[in-house]
């Protein structure tokens, strides 16, 4: 077991070193440092700017909806209050 564990790290080391030695390790390296230097303050007021003018165009999106349900509640009903306003039946017979 001892044995088998040292094995695993004398084979590990060296790609380990070859990992981050490549391309991909340096790519995400970089990455690291970059998200690093952004200052939290910056990307939290761009997910607020975000997140208010979705808020916004989702009640307008509501406020319209809300308007078409009134206007056909108000043609279904005026439909009914009138003689012969109600719909025709269908003709179903071929």
């Amino acid at each position: 077991m001892f044995l088998q564990m040292i094995l695993v790290l004398v084979v590990l080391i060296p790609l380990l070193a070859i990992v981050l030695d490549s391309q991909v390790g340096r790519a995400l390296a970089s990455r690291l440092e970059r998200r690093g230097l952004e200052s939290p303050g910056d990307v939290t007021a761009e997910r607020i700017a975000y997140l208010e003018s979705e808020v916004e165009r989702l009640s307008n999106e509501v406020i319209r909806l809300d308007e078409e349900g009134q206007f056909v509640h108000r043609l279904l009903t005026e439909g009914k209050d009138q003689p012969g306003g109600s719909l025709p039946a269908s003709d179903t017979t071929e």
